[in-house]
């Protein structure tokens, strides 16, 4: 289906929209760990992610994601050469000063944190990041109406990211986000997989991701800032 937000944030948003950046130096991490760290850090359960291109290297740039707030911003972030760059779209009469208030600061102290921690944590954590992204991109197709075997698949691939990780299948409530993420895999199992996703099930799944993202969201907080 067509993504009409990414279509005017490529058209219109990024040519004529004022906007606020900013950029931060990899070292002492590698491009797709800073990356990833600015990508939640950015996030919310108010964030829609709308786009997202993964670079084909750890130690490379050109990963780009975008987000699309519902205070109607649009966060683009972006593995340069040398950097990363968060740039945020605002419209009139509002500003993006959070990005330069709140998400600069925590970004930078969670970079110095995160170098810190054993190999092991920080793979665990970049790997509950990627089952964030995983949420992220179920509830973009949901709310794109797109078809049903794309849906199905995303949320296969949130559980089984989901599954090989230690410090995700530890936490408290861990069970009852695989009990969800089973239920809908059973359910959207017996549409037809070329079909568009069915209004009448809009509402209750995304409320259903919402409600695990909450919780990803909560548990990558808790161990990356302690």
């Amino acid at each position: 289906m067509e993504n009409q937000l990414l279509n005017q944030f490529n058209n219109v948003i990024r040519v004529q929209w004022a906007f606020k950046q900013i950029e931060l130096p990899y070292e002492p991490l590698i491009p797709k760990q800073l990356f990833e760290l600015a990508y939640h850090t950015t996030n919310s359960v108010s964030m829609r992610n709308i786009f997202i291109k993964q670079s084909t290297s750890e130690n490379k740039e050109g990963s780009q994601t975008i987000f699309y707030s519902n205070t109607k911003k649009f966060t683009f972030i972006e593995a340069l050469d040398e950097k990363l760059q968060i740039t945020k779209y605002f419209p009139e009469r509002t500003t993006g000063d959070k990005l330069i208030t709140e998400i600069k600061p925590k970004l930078e102290k969670r970079k110095q944190i995160f170098f810190k921690k054993e190999n092991e944590l920080k793979s665990q954590i970049l790997k509950t990041i990627l089952v964030e992204r995983k949420i992220d991109q179920c509830a973009n197709y949901v709310m794109l109406k797109e078809i049903n075997r794309k849906i199905y698949f995303t949320i296969g691939d949130a559980r089984e990211s989901a599954a090989v990780v230690p410090i995700f299948m530890e936490a408290e409530g861990s069970s009852l986000v695989q009990l969800a993420l089973n239920k809908w895999m059973t359910n959207v199992q017996t549409l037809d997989q070329e079909k568009q996703f069915p209004d009448n099930l809009v509402p209750g799944l995304l409320k259903n991701l919402m409600q695990i993202k909450k919780w990803v969201l909560n548990l990558i907080d808790t161990k990356l800032d302690k």
